[in-house]
């Protein structure tokens, strides 16, 4: 979950694999009226934070979070899993052969959810929430363990996002499928967060819901926003990589909280929905970024279930701008694609 820890001269926004370094000077005023406002609060099971400079003749602090935390409410309304009212929870519940009327939100994000699995040739399906909940990743698992063959056959039955079709305004399934936004959603919303906050007139500021972010512009003080990636570790943190972000969505995903052991081996709850199991590989977590925040949320998914090599293959082949870092027998090892290296501002050798 994401938090705010205050640690000497420096401010820490945690999220997920990514930290926000705010250096002290950002936190001055200008002497131009200019001043820094910042807020946040609870949201999809974790937590959003938005901070931006505000100018003369900007609305007011309150207005801009009630406009905000609208944009969440309204999401978490459609698309949560963990509410049984929500659009998708009632949509999951149907059986087969049936359809629901569905806000636009919801149909954007199956069509984008369409092309990332095509793109990974199955691999990448909003449809894996059965599986998450046979091996206890889910909103309704019960117990983390490998399931006997005979389940897991069973639920793959009901996985794939050929079952799903939009008809007009309608979302239909022809199997019982349960769609999970979760490799998304929250890149949406910041998207769709960063999109209010230019309509009002706010073009400085770093929007973050669950460790997905977006900045554009600069901080108070001029310079700009600076973006530290963290090391998968849960002992400490560790920074690996110090990047600008300016206009740019930036999203992590990895394996190395959610997961169980046993007999050895280790599952994560980042699955293959082509095998209907959790990747077994060395990628621990893979960043992205992206002018979009959507996108840079879904692809780095995409590019976690792919493994190293694979997701290098795929990162160049597609010009996209991943850091990956990868379990090695010495610790961790990382590696940056081209468009990483040049988004970033840095050089390749």
């Amino acid at each position: 979950m994401a938090g705010v820890v205050l640690r000497g001269d420096e401010e820490l926004l945690t999220g997920r694999w990514v930290i926000l370094v705010l250096l002290t000077g950002f936190l001055s005023g200008c002497g131009n009226g200019d001043s820094l406002e910042t807020f946040g609060g609870p949201t999809m099971g974790s937590t959003y934070s938005i901070k931006y400079v505000r100018h003369a003749n900007l609305p007011a602090p309150q207005e801009v979070r009630v406009e905000v935390e609208k944009i969440l409410a309204d999401i978490d309304r459609q698309m949560s899993t963990y509410r049984a009212d929500s659009d998708i929870s009632r949509f999951n519940a149907l059986p087969a052969d049936r359809c629901q009327v569905m806000p636009a939100a919801i149909l954007e994000l199956i069509r984008v959810g369409e092309q990332l699995s095509q793109q990974s040739e199955g691999s990448y399906d909003l449809t894996v929430e059965p599986l998450m909940n046979l091996w206890g990743f889910g909103p309704q698992g019960r117990e983390e363990k490998v399931p006997d063959a005979a389940a897991l056959a069973e639920v793959r039955q009901r996985v794939g996002h050929q079952h799903l079709r939009i008809d007009g305004d309608r979302l239909c399934k022809d199997a019982a499928v349960e769609v999970d936004f979760n490799s998304i959603a929250a890149g949406y919303a910041v998207d769709t967060v960063a999109a209010r906050l230019e309509a009002l007139g706010i073009h400085d500021y770093l929007a973050e819901a669950t460790g997905e972010l977006k900045a554009s512009g600069k901080k108070l003080d001029g310079s700009p926003w600076r973006i530290a990636l963290e090391e998968p570790r849960d002992d400490l943190q560790v920074t690996e990589r110090v990047i600008n972000i300016d206009g740019y969505g930036l999203s992590t995903s990895g394996d190395y909280r959610n997961y169980f052991q046993q007999d050895g081996r280790r599952y994560s709850h980042t699955f293959d929905a082509r095998t209907g199991a959790p990747v077994l590989h060395d990628l621990a977590s893979v960043t992205v970024i992206h002018p979009s925040a959507l996108v840079a949320d879904g692809l780095s998914t995409l590019l976690l279930i792919l493994g190293p090599e694979r997701a290098w293959d795929y990162a160049e082949k597609h010009d996209i701008g991943a850091f990956f870092v990868i379990r090695a027998d010495t610790g961790f090892v990382t590696r940056t694609s081209h468009a990483f290296e040049r988004l970033s501002g840095a050089k390749v050798d």
